[in-house]
């Protein structure tokens, strides 16, 4: 038979299915794939529930209902004081995964380049693949997961169509430095290329630290497509709604994309978000701390058992450091044993790599409830103690 799609032929579930079908499979605590184990705010719910019964429910409009698109102007005015026009430069969509691809399918020819920073979330490569785009990889490197910035500067060149950035950063935890923006910027005026900016995680900065967009850099506000989701910012992840801004010019081919990938959005949702947007400051404020307050209860935790627990300056994750803890060869053979033996459920770094990717790292989701984060903290202590007694045991003979 004639082949099919060699880009998602053969392409293996992402990791984060595989492990939490592991973690069903074993009755293992899932720290896994990253979505909180309770829903968010009830009186966006009940929001929602309402738009349901009371309707309408049939098709709103492909951009996005009104109120929505509204809100989210107001948003990036109000949190990073950029002027956007609802009408005319955002878009609604189903997610930020369908953003992305949106995004991507509507700037990216057969040829270009496009350049990705690793470790970067699994749909990134694949998606730049089916656009006909040539993925041009450079990472920031564990420990303190900086930029390089000679290396960045190497990176484009005269095919460079788009640069594809994470901010905040899955599965690093990194915040990208002003620094390391501003360079970024510099480069993309200089060399005329767009930037797809990923910032699902933007509400959710720890030690009061505060995102900013890299469409609020010089240069950068006709340039940028900066995506937004409801599901990070509000614990609402299966509601699957995102939202791009960006320039007019940039808007259009965007929707054009957007109306044959889901042409629209359940209307119930998008008015229910519109509502959360406008929620006051404390709310922001809370979501901010209390996950702080989980990394911090899991983090020290991990410590406690050994485990090198690497910088986290944002989003759902924390990186551990397993080598020379003898628990596996490689990260993926080690999240295995946790999952089958621990009965934890974990995520190894090497597949946000598109390639020669580190095997010394792991991944902990810790947007979970203080009880489940302790229960895995406890399995893994009872795993950890004959390894590590007979560790001491070998040393001290």
């Amino acid at each position: 038979m004639k082949p099919t799609n060699p880009v998602f032929t053969g392409l293996e579930t992402t990791i984060f299915e595989t492990m939490s079908r592991l973690a069903m499979a074993h009755d293992a605590v899932n720290l896994g794939q990253g979505f909180p184990d309770v829903d968010g705010p009830e009186d966006i719910r009940q929001e929602a529930a309402r738009g349901l019964i009371d309707g309408p429910n049939q098709y709103p409009p492909m951009l996005g209902v009104p109120a929505l698109r509204q809100a989210v102007a107001k948003a990036n005015k109000r949190f990073y004081g950029l002027d956007v026009d609802w009408q005319s430069q955002v878009i609604i969509t189903s997610g930020a995964t369908e953003a992305l691809a949106d995004c991507i399918f509507a700037l990216v020819e057969p040829g270009d380049e496009v350049i990705l920073i690793e470790p970067l979330y699994d749909c990134y490569l694949p998606m730049v693949q089916r656009a006909g785009g040539v993925p041009v990889r450079l990472r920031v490197t564990p420990p303190e997961w900086a930029l390089d910035l000679d290396a960045l500067a190497a990176a484009f060149s005269p095919k460079t169509k788009a640069v594809l950035l994470n901010n905040p950063m899955n599965p690093a935890a990194k915040v990208f430095t002003d620094e390391e923006l501003t360079e970024l910027a510099r480069l993309c005026v200089q060399h005329d290329v767009y930037a797809i900016c990923d910032e699902v995680y933007e509400h959710l900065v720890f030690e009061g630290g505060k995102h900013r967009p890299l469409m609020s850099y010089p240069g950068m506000e006709n340039r940028t497509l900066r995506i937004g989701s409801a599901g990070k910012t509000f614990s609402l992840t299966g509601w699957k709604v995102g939202y791009i801004t960006g320039a007019a010019n940039l808007i259009e081919p965007v929707a054009k994309a957007h109306q044959f990938v889901t042409f629209t959005t359940p209307p119930n949702l998008q008015r229910a978000v519109a509502f959360g947007l406008g929620k006051d400051d404390s709310y922001y404020h809370w979501l901010s701390a209390d996950l702080q307050s989980k990394r911090d209860r899991m983090a020290n935790g991990l410590k406690d058992l050994g485990f090198n627990v690497l910088p986290c300056d944002a989003t759902y994750f924390l990186t551990v450091d397993i080598s020379g803890m003898g628990l596996g060869e490689t990260d993926v053979e080690v999240c295995q044993r946790l999952v089958k033996e621990a009965g934890v459920a974990t995520v190894p770094v090497s597949a946000f790599y598109g390639g020669d990717a580190p095997v010394d790292y792991i991944r902990f989701c810790f947007c979970k409830q203080d009880h489940v984060l302790e229960e895995a903290i406890a399995r893994l202590a009872v795993w950890l103690r004959p390894r590590q007694g007979a560790a001491t045991g070998a040393g001290a003979s």
